[in-house]
């Protein structure tokens, strides 16, 4: 797919949220998938930021060198902390900053401040819904529910209430058409809790263009320079978990129960990321997505709110609760769940800050 940002995406920059306390607001609305033919690999129009990461502040990387991802070559990375330099070229909106911060457990230290654009930098955005029946998984996205990844074509389609053994359930039409979100105003009544009752069976997908002034919604996350262990193993509530090498929030699990309750499936793509209007393009489940490979060990794919690396799914024994382990190379890591799980982490071993 050829995925290009129309003109009206940007102008006057993108816009930047603040993540670290702001998730409450978007739990005012489900997060509702999303199709668009709109993302090239960075923004560099008039009015956008261009970001160069081997430009980035070396105290904030802590390292001397940028690397350039724009080839296969594998990397190495032998100590704990965000390596700033592993970012994909592109996928931060300005150049890090570092900034006094106090973490959940009390700890007075030194965290970064980063923004991602807000779309995966190296891929496109979608595909989403089946218009028809007819649609095989080429065309489409997928969806995973906790038990499964489904693509989402028109076997899928017609098997819903067989799937989810409920006879209600019905998003194609007498003549094969899908039910789909096609309309900024069909997005907004069906990606909220109370789904408008006209967008009950429906496949529920937004495009960046209906975002607000049509743009990806950049985030700034703070995380500490150096991580801070904590006791107990923290809840990752409904707050963010972290950001992805390629540009994107890594969001909590989708809920799951709400989408279904409505009798709407809020399609992911094949990245595992959809759109609401309220965070614009995340990230709910890994799949082989933005990845930066590394020597005798899993892709590098991001960092969690706490500072640690996360690393692509291994069949590894020894991980814990959380989805990490310590190994001499690497030190304590993540490794994200398998994509059905809906979820990329489950909880936080380090304190994040407030």
């Amino acid at each position: 797919m050829d995925h290009t940002i129309p003109d009206k995406m940007l102008m006057g920059g993108l816009r930047t949220r603040i993540s670290v306390g702001a998730a409450v607001l978007a739990l005012a609305l489900l997060p509702a998938c999303g199709g668009d033919d709109s993302i090239e690999s960075a923004v560099t129009d008039s009015g956008a930021v261009e970001t160069s990461l081997a430009e980035a502040d070396d105290d904030a990387n802590g390292h001397d060198d940028a690397h350039s991802h724009e080839d296969d070559e594998a990397h190495t990375h032998d100590e704990v902390g965000i390596d700033t330099a592993m970012f994909l070229d592109g996928a931060l909106a300005e150049e890090p900053t570092q900034v006094d911060c106090t973490l959940t457990d009390g700890t007075q230290t030194t965290c970064l401040e980063l923004t991602v654009v807000g779309y995966p930098v190296d891929e496109g955005v979608g595909e989403f819904c089946p218009t028809t029946i007819d649609a095989t998984a080429d065309d489409v996205g997928i969806w995973f529910d906790g038990s499964a990844v489904y693509d989402i074509d028109g076997d899928f389609i017609l098997g819903l209430a067989e799937l989810y053994d409920d006879n209600n359930w019905q998003l194609h039409n007498d003549d094969g058409t899908v039910n789909v979100t096609d309309t900024e105003e069909a997005f907004d009544a069906a990606a909220r809790p109370d789904v408008d009752p006209d967008y009950q069976n429906h496949c529920v997908e937004g495009q960046i263009a209906w975002l607000p002034d049509g743009e990806p919604i950049a985030t700034t996350v703070t995380i500490p320079l150096e991580p801070v262990d904590t006791t107990t193993p923290s809840d990752t509530g409904r707050d963010n978990l972290g950001v992805t090498v390629n540009g994107v929030v890594i969001a909590n699990s989708a809920p799951v129960d709400a989408i279904l309750s409505a009798y709407t499936i809020a399609a992911f793509d094949d990245c595992g990321g959809h759109i609401n209007p309220i965070d614009g393009y995340h990230l709910h489940g890994h799949t082989d997505c933005g990845e930066v490979a590394m020597e005798s060990h899993a892709a590098l794919i991001g960092y969690a709110l706490d500072g640690y690396a996360i690393y692509a799914a291994t069949d590894a024994s020894d991980l814990d609760a959380c989805g990490g382990h310590t190994d001499d190379v690497l030190g304590y890591h993540y490794h994200a769940a398998e994509t059905h799980e809906n979820a990329v982490i489950s909880c936080f071993t380090g304190a994040i800050a407030r």
